[in-house]
């Protein structure tokens, strides 16, 4: 019997609940009605979360123009400068990779030519000049392999940090929405429930911030190991040539 009447009672009062619950005003999900609804502490962060996305962004277009360039002229060039050095004619395998200076592999392969170049005299080759060109091969690598790399780094921080920054964002605006409810003496969900969508927006902005980051810094990574193996793989063939050339003098 007791169960049967606070059935009843519930009931009977669920309207009343939830005329209190959103007794506050509708909240409104258009973008400028959020962003003049937000703290000045949301609004900062949502000002950071789109200078890093803007930021990011220009990292993708920038690097994805770049290894395509280098993958357009290393296909180019590769063959030009292997007919070239087949004919023994370093100085036009020079002049084409010259002519493809976007190449990762050109810029490679003219340091080590170059070296090779400027220690051969008269005819011999000394061991000296093979491994001088190697470590002109191993240098211009490295060089090779920071410029292919630039601008990942700040790719990989905006893609782990932009979650946090947005839920910074987040936590900031549930406390000003429950201290406007505590001034306004008000309760209810409604009497919150501006207040935490415009604050949960900001998480939601970090995190189309930061997936795209993500992605992108694993793909771009995975495209510069491929030019690293690339790189490894001329400079080898290069002082395999360069040991060719030195049996030949000295037969």
């Amino acid at each position: 019997m007791l169960v049967a009447n606070l059935a009843t009672l519930a009931l009977n009062h669920v309207p009343a609940v939830a005329t209190w619950m959103f007794q506050e005003e509708t909240v409104q999900w258009d973008p400028l009605a959020l962003w003049h609804h937000m703290g000045i502490v949301a609004r900062l962060v949502v000002i950071i979360l789109f200078i890093m996305s803007g930021w990011s962004i220009g990292v993708m277009i920038d690097r994805w123009m770049a290894f395509n360039a280098a993958r357009k002229q290393s296909r180019a060039f590769a063959p030009a400068v292997a007919g070239a050095l087949r004919d023994g004619k370093i100085d036009e395998a020079i002049k084409v990779a010259e002519r493809n200076k976007k190449s990762h592999l050109a810029k490679v392969v003219t340091a080590g030519l170059m070296e090779f170049r400027a220690h051969q005299e008269s005819g011999e080759i000394p061991g000296e000049t093979i491994e001088a060109s190697k470590r002109a091969l191993e240098r211009t690598e490295a060089i090779v392999h920071a410029e292919l790399k630039r601008g990942l780094g700040g790719l990989a921080t905006i893609g782990s940090t932009a979650p946090f920054v947005g839920l910074f964002g987040t936590v900031m605006g549930i406390l000003n929405a429950f201290q406007e409810m505590s001034k306004s003496k008000t309760t209810g969900l409604g009497a919150v429930a501006g207040g935490i969508s415009e604050a949960l927006v900001t998480t939601a902005i970090g995190l189309v911030v930061a997936i795209p980051a993500v992605m992108m810094f694993n793909y771009l990574t995975g495209r510069v190991e491929a030019f690293d193996v690339e790189m490894d793989n001329s400079s080898s063939e290069l002082i395999d040539y360069f040991l060719k050339r030195r049996g030949a003098v000295r037969r």
